[in-house]
């Protein structure tokens, strides 16, 4: 009797800590003050209530304060702000400065020892996308795959876990995510024959839950071929038994790509958890014909036991490196007069997704840049992407140069977040207007080397405004496009929409603008010394609301600047396509912050 009632008091004792840990991190993202989480909520939704900073005004702003990171790579993600203090992150070594907003001083220093040989095998530069909150914790997920929880008040490490390993190219480049009492986290190195996963950790101890593999068996991918939905002849339909493993020849799955870097949803009704997977490998689609399941995939999994309810594959036997990582909003939609849960994706592949959230039916799948021509369309019974085969490198076989496929492997958008205007239903998307040549040639795997077999040249898409970039309005509910702004360069900066009816987003030369959601119309923009490919964050302090976001060129499109590159298909392709954004820019590392000017024309809040 005495074990039975200890054994109570221990399961209460865990669910006290469990809603702890819960309403700790979901109190502070209920606060527009704060940015507690990289989207600013768990519906990747980046919008923030706050409207000091409006339509109106913001053509006022000026730089509050700035701060150096001291690292000269690509910065991608934002900070966090909690309270009083912004926990800054960096690319490779991955440092980690707790700031006191008061003065700008720094609270604490977390700076890793890494072993600088995880630098070669980071495909697209040393980026790190940004820290995740829970529980007192501060999660940083390290280029050596090394994941850290800090104590948010001192620095101090509460616990780590490893997991992968950078000698066979596994690293790490995305940012950690809270939901509830787990922290989430992908793994990279889809170019190096990396089989990918997601893995859930305990926030409290660092102890592992669970490891959903993307390719293998269905006890690995952790799917139940009875339970496990996907889309096919116009209805939800189980998965069926060995439904990855029957789509590779022998045991190619084990190398068989599906990394999961990319940005992570929650929806704390449904108890699930969305995320997409990465490009199949190698890059030379005829030596693993079939379907490659479950590469290039949205999955919904239950938190608790990463079990999967539902999956849909967006590009089956991906010919183009089109992963399929980026992130995913929830948002309810009235589609043909229904209200919809609804997870919405703009895929690499050029076709902006909406789907069920709940049971994974299809229900719109458009263009969201219509010189997207790998595809024609989407055939909603099948789900599957109408191919033309003029651009399709696995028709022609290797060796075969297959010119003018729209879009480039960095695809319509890449890892750079949307935004959703919870004002007029729209969406706020970031994207590249870039195309390429594409020729796949005979690859081996050997561990820890490049594992890609394609040589790519990019380029803007021909006849079109001659940039390589617009910033565009989505209706999600019917799959087009509101309005259109074009850019010079890519849109590699993640975007946010504000309460004040203003859309900050970045730029390559390293403008940040601020448009409005209603036509984009330009309100203002700011050069900053670096270009930008972080993500534009906002936050309240001593009653003001500033805007902030990192200055510093890099990831893919900048990988010729970040790491010296100069022959046109190196950085797979990018180093050519972008060899004009030196003309433009250069290397940075810093934190710009802008707010409104006072009565004495100053955009900082007096220090008391």
């Amino acid at each position: 009797m005495k074990r039975q009632h200890r054994w109570v008091l221990l399961v209460a004792a865990s669910s006290t800590v469990t809603l702890a840990s819960a309403a700790d991190l979901e109190t502070h993202m209920s606060k527009s003050s704060n940015w507690a989480a990289q989207a600013g909520d768990y519906a990747n939704h980046r919008y923030s209530e706050l409207k000091q900073i409006n339509a109106s005004n913001v053509g006022r702003m000026q730089v509050a304060w700035t701060m150096s990171t001291g690292v000269l790579r690509g910065h991608e993600g934002s900070p966090l702000v909690i309270g009083d203090t912004m926990y800054i992150h960096t690319p490779f070594p991955n440092n980690v400065f707790a700031v006191n907003l008061k003065d700008q001083s720094y609270k604490w220093k977390y700076e890793p020892k890494q072993d600088a040989s995880v630098v070669p095998v980071m495909c697209c530069d040393t980026v790190n996308r940004g820290l995740a909150y829970g529980d007192g914790k501060i999660l940083l997920q390290q280029a050596d795959t090394t994941l850290v929880a800090l104590d948010a008040n001192t620095g101090k490490v509460m616990w780590s876990a490893k997991n992968g390993d950078p000698k066979i190219g596994e690293t790490n480049t995305n940012a950690p995510h809270v939901f509830k009492d787990t922290v989430i986290t992908g793994i990279s190195g889809g170019e190096f024959g990396v089989r990918g996963r997601l893995i859930a950790y305990d926030l409290a101890t660092g102890k592992k839950k669970w490891t959903a593999w993307s390719t293998g068996p269905d006890k690995e991918v952790l799917i139940d071929p009875a339970k496990t939905m996907t889309w096919t002849n116009g209805k939800m339909a189980p998965v069926g038994a060995d439904s990855s493993i029957k789509s590779w020849k022998g045991d190619q799955w084990k190398l068989g790509g599906g990394t999961t870097w990319g940005w992570y949803a929650y929806d704390p009704k449904l108890n699930l958890v969305y995320y997409g997977t990465g490009n199949p490998g190698t890059w030379n689609p005829s030596q693993r014909p079939g379907d490659n399941k479950w590469s290039m995939t949205i999955f919904a999994r239950d938190l608790n036991t990463g079990m999967a309810k539902w999956a849909y594959q967006m590009t089956p036997h991906d010919e183009w490196d089109y992963d399929g990582i980026n992130e995913m909003l929830l948002v309810d939609l009235n589609i043909k007069g229904k209200q919809v849960p609804a997870v919405v994706h703009f895929d690499r592949n050029g076709f902006g997704y909406t789907l069920n959230r709940d049971t994974g039916e299809l229900l719109v799948a458009e263009k969201y840049d219509p010189t997207v021509n790998w595809a024609t369309k989407v055939d909603m019974k099948t789900g599957r992407p109408v191919v033309d085969k003029k651009y399709s490198p696995g028709t022609t076989g290797p060796d075969v140069n297959v010119k003018d496929i729209c879009p480039a492997a960095l695809g319509t958008k890449d890892q750079q977040p949307a935004s959703y205007d919870r004002k007029s239903g729209l969406i706020m998307v970031p994207t590249n207007h870039v195309c390429m040549t594409y020729e796949p040639f005979q690859v081996e795997y050997t561990a820890g080397q490049p594992f890609v077999g394609a040589t790519l040249t990019m380029y803007p898409t021909p006849g079109s405004h001659g940039g390589m970039g617009n910033f565009i309005a989505w209706d999600a509910a019917q799959g087009k496009i509101m309005w259109s702004k074009p850019e010079r360069f890519s849109v590699w900066s993640g975007a946010l929409t504000t309460a004040g009816d203003v859309v900050f987003y970045g730029t390559l030369e390293g403008y940040i603008k601020a448009v409005s959601p209603k036509d984009g119309k330009e309100l203002w923009k700011f050069k900053t010394p670096s270009g930008i490919i972080g993500n534009v964050f906002t936050y309240e302090y001593g009653g003001k609301q500033y805007v902030g976001v990192y200055s510093g060129i890099g990831g893919w499109a900048g990988i010729g600047m970040a790491a010296g590159l100069t022959e046109s298909t190196e950085g797979l392709g990018a180093v050519g396509g972008y060899k004009d954004l030196a003309k433009y820019t250069t290397l940075g590392g810093s934190l710009f912050i802008f707010g409104l000017p006072d009565s004495t024309g100053s955009a900082t809040t007096a220090l008391k």
